[in-house]
């Protein structure tokens, strides 16, 4: 049962999802940079960005690899689902419990989520575009 998933993403799709990965990421870590807490908080809230990040595009390759028929463990899938449910509760509670300003507060979460998603919309069309091999020259005109 393995599908081939051939549909290229537009370019504006591809540009739009790493524009949008690029914009959420570089807020947090801009607001991070200009942050006025302790290392260890800074620490803390880029650790959570790293490991979302690379939950998210886990989870959605596995969860890709199940649909076009490729073995994947529950365990693994499992731990996937953990690994980004406990990125984004330590992110809330992280916040909700840090001495910032309710925008701060609202910044983080927002540039947070963007990048989350618009990182697993560019790990969708990095692999669409791989499985629908090169673009044909009369497209590329």
């Amino acid at each position: 049962m393995n599908q081939q998933m051939s549909a290229r993403p537009s370019t504006a799709f591809v540009g739009a999802s790493w524009g949008a990965m690029l914009v959420g990421a570089a807020a947090y870590l801009i607001g991070l940079w200009n942050a006025q807490m302790q290392l260890n908080e800074k620490g803390y809230y880029l650790t959570l960005l790293l490991y979302g990040s690379f939950a998210a595009v886990s989870l959605q390759k596995t969860l890709r690899d199940r649909v076009e028929g490729l073995p994947v463990t529950g365990m693994y899938v499992g731990l996937c689902w953990i690994s980004l449910l406990a990125a984004i509760a330590l992110l809330a509670i992280g916040l909700v419990n840090a001495t910032l300003m309710p925008s701060e507060k609202g910044f983080y979460a927002m540039s947070f989520v963007l990048t989350l998603f618009a990182i697993v919309a560019v790990q969708k069309n990095v692999r669409d575009l791989a499985a629908a091999g090169p673009k044909p020259l009369a497209d590329q005109a």
